[in-house]
């Protein structure tokens, strides 16, 4: 059914690789500043992600999806065991191999995404951040862990930084979750800003609405630069990597902003010149610091 899931694979790192190139992100996963050496086990761990997600949201039928959901669950915990079965796991335990990555991001990780089979709606704030500490928050750790990273400090500031990406996905893609029978905002704040649901079905934007995003794009902005110390407390590889997703994030919830709030009119997203444009600016501080320090 997906492309995750062929059992002929032969090469299970090309399988990882491909499947991180052909689906859209926000950025870059695995960006050109990351070395060869470190790269790849970035794509096991995508890969791994990526079908999680696929088969939560591309079976159109949610008992489908429980029950593949648990089949991933028990090729993970195979994994782990040393016996990995599926190719996207034959690669990934070379990376849990070598990092000595625990088991409980991953897991959390199908936690949200078994969850999100019931659950479609969000009374609060606090639920809702609740949600994203499985649905978002794993990633964040495990990335941490992949760099040489385990201390609690630093996966907080991880923590901030990736609620806000998943909050920042959210606001972009309203209109798309909808479509699924699902509404991340929470259901407080539309009552709040006086903005219903039959609105939302019928893609209005108006005065209440605007109102509601500007809200939540700026206390997910608050998230953002509460984590935004991170990429200094990380040195060598993946601290570019790491400083561009805090950017690019920050760069979406602009370019919503700058389309006043119309999420429904088209699928708003960060132009590749600005990527390349942060890339490029990121190089530049980098290598003006270089010099400075030489000096």
């Amino acid at each position: 059914m997906f492309e995750g899931l062929d059992p002929a694979v032969t090469v299970p790192e090309d399988l990882c690789a491909r499947l991180s190139r052909s689906h859209y992100e926000n950025f870059t996963v695995g960006s050109v500043f990351l070395p060869r050496k470190i790269k790849q086990h970035f794509y096991n761990i995508y890969a791994y992600c990526r079908v999680c997600d696929d088969l939560a949201d591309e079976t159109g039928d949610p008992a489908l999806s429980l029950r593949l959901l648990e089949w991933w669950r028990g090729e993970l915990h195979k994994c782990f065991e040393g016996v990995p079965g599926h190719p996207v796991f034959r690669a990934l335990s070379e990376t849990v191999k070598a990092y000595d990555l625990p088991m409980q991001p991953f897991d959390d990780l199908i936690s949200a995404f078994i969850q999100d089979q019931s659950v479609n709606r969000y009374e609060t704030f606090d639920q809702l951040l609740d949600y994203c500490t499985r649905s978002a928050n794993p990633v964040g750790r495990i990335m941490l862990h992949l760099l040489g990273y385990r201390d609690e400090h630093r996966q907080q500031l991880s923590d901030s930084t990736c609620t806000a990406l998943q909050l920042a996905n959210f606001w972009q893609d309203i209109a798309v979750d909808y479509s699924k029978g699902r509404i991340y905002i929470p259901q407080e704040d539309m009552k709040r800003f006086g903005y219903s649901e039959a609105e939302l079905k019928n893609g209005i934007v108006n005065a209440s609405f605007v109102r509601m995003m500007r809200f939540e794009i700026a206390r997910t902005r608050e998230l953002f630069e509460r984590g935004s110390r991170l990429p200094q407390l990380i040195t060598g590889i993946g601290a570019a990597d790491v400083e561009l997703f805090t950017r690019g994030g920050m760069a979406l919830l602009r370019s919503i902003e700058l389309h006043s709030c119309n999420v429904f009119r088209k699928h708003i997203t960060v132009p590749r010149s600005q990527k390349i444009w942060l890339m490029m600016s990121w190089g530049a501080r980098r290598l003006a610091n270089v010099v400075r320090v030489k000096g």
